[in-house]
């Protein structure tokens, strides 16, 4: 059977596969299932299909948030405001200014100056790459607190690279990079209190409801070891065997001197992005937020005269259909939470899994499960709004402290199966010019591997803390 039709076979598979969720979800939606309102029901297939569509890939995942809005609002599952409340998001206003910065990095040649720089440093062998941006995606992680700001910088960077190491799009090498740099500029920053929205969310929430404060160095020391160290080593490694490349042996190399209307561009883009981070850094002094401060920077990077984005360059590098997907995850979880869903959810999960006082090791697996679970579902920053109101009732059934059942949220919600669950996964690509589903193969080896070593790792290492 040659490429072409295998090819053809997997997309009738997947179409298949949806037809079949399609007609579940039709029955779902007449036929609600006892302990679900009719509404309930309703909004549960529509998202169900959504996540279907998103996850196979059979229409563009534009087209499926559209399909989502639709239906929720000719049939008036849910008011526009809340069906539409991603586009007010601060997710969004600092995926568009970023794109506007990395436009601005990519078409000034700064990053293939920064490039340079670090080239020295990373050009030794692939492996050397991969290991090497790793580094330095996770350093960026405890100073700078937004994955789509980490991504803007790093990304235009790494493919810089990726074009003086001989890889061209498409390649091996290049896929690699730009896997390796999604990854590492969200992944560990799940184990830095500040350093991404759902931590945030379950502090805030913590807070609110409990009391409960998390301790940065204590937070750090929990996860950071496994979730920030090991993960971290084990995503390279999967890279590096998924896609196997070797750097030219004659680097391919910029001009050498570029026009002095090329340097002066580099000046200022660089002066606005040192800016940026500046003000990315100290947020917590000024209260400024990141999406904020992106935008100001966007504004000034469009700005005649001094700014080097261009209008035709703003339309080709700003992605609107990115921009829909990501409004549409956002409307699950909005939708999922606002209907009662997600509690129901949860508490199903908790009905299922097997929780009992004594069975600490069962627990802890299962605590970490459905944090996991309820992502796919919700999409990861819904999650804490979710579980954390069942934290008490969790901690009694488990024998487990309030802190110890909350922070198993964090070893779920940072396992994650598909990229549509975590947008600053999907903008990284989209900034790297990759496609999607390379990141997809790794996310999901990735999680296996999560179940598999790193939560028995975490296990063990929480017991040594004496958190279990």
């Amino acid at each position: 059977m040659g490429n072409l039709e295998r090819a053809m076979q997997r997309i009738l598979v997947k179409q298949g596969m949806v037809a079949a969720l399609v007609a579940g979800a039709l029955g779902l939606a007449l036929l609600p299932p006892a302990g679900l309102t009719a509404v309930q029901a309703q909004i549960l297939a529509v998202v169900l299909v959504t996540l279907g569509l998103w996850a196979s890939g059979v229409v563009p995942n534009y087209f499926a948030s559209l399909i989502l809005f639709a239906v929720v609002l000719v049939f008036g599952l849910a008011p526009a405001d809340l069906v539409f409340a991603g586009f007010g998001s601060t997710a969004v206003w600092l995926i568009i200014s970023g794109f506007v910065i990395g436009a601005a990095i990519s078409v000034s040649g700064l990053g293939v100056r920064m490039a340079r720089v670090l080239g020295p440093w990373l050009d030794g062998s692939y492996a050397r790459m991969i290991f090497g941006l790793t580094v330095v995606a996770m350093a960026l992680g405890f100073i700078m607190p937004s994955s789509v700001g980490r991504a803007v910088v790093l990304v235009p960077i790494g493919m810089a690279l990726a074009a003086r190491a001989g890889f061209a799009p498409g390649s091996n090498g290049r896929i690699g990079i730009a896997v390796t740099l999604a990854i590492a500029c969200n992944m560990p920053s799940f184990a830095i209190l500040p350093a991404n929205i759902p931590n945030m969310v379950l502090s805030g929430a913590a807070e609110t409801i409990y009391g409960a404060h998390f301790g940065y160095m204590s937070y750090l020391a929990l996860h950071y070891p496994v979730l920030g160290v090991v993960k971290s080593v084990i995503t390279a490694g999967l890279v590096l065997r998924m896609f196997p490349a070797e750097v030219a042996p004659h680097l391919v190399e910029a001009p050498a001197a570029p026009d002095p209307a090329n340097r002066s561009a580099q000046m200022r883009v660089a002066a606005v992005l040192l800016v940026t981070l500046g003000l990315w850094m100290t947020d917590q002094v000024h209260g400024v937020n990141a999406a904020w401060v992106g935008l100001a920077s966007a504004v000034v990077l469009l700005s005649p005269g001094f700014g080097v984005v261009t209008p035709a360059l703003f339309k080709a590098s700003v992605d609107f259909g990115l921009l829909l997907f990501v409004a549409g995850a956002l409307a699950v979880g909005a939708l999922v939470n606002a209907s009662g869903l997600g509690a129901l959810i949860g508490q199903g999960l908790q009905e299922l899994l097997p929780l009992h006082p004594g069975g600490t090791a069962t627990n802890f697996a299962s605590l970490s499960l459905m944090s996991m679970l309820t992502g796919v579902v919700t999409t990861v920053p819904s999650v804490p709004s979710v579980l954390t109101p069942m934290a008490q009732d969790l901690a009694t059934a488990s024998g487990f402290s309030l802190q110890a059942v909350l922070m198993t949220q964090v070893l779920g919600f940072s396992s994650v199966l598909l990229p549509y669950q975590v947008a600053p996964l999907v903008v990284a690509m989209q900034l790297s010019g990759e496609k999607l589903g390379a990141l997809a193969r790794v996310l999901l080896r990735l999680a296996v591997v999560t179940v598999v070593v790193l939560l028995p790792l975490d296990y063990l290492w929480w017991r040594v803390l004496g958190w279990i």
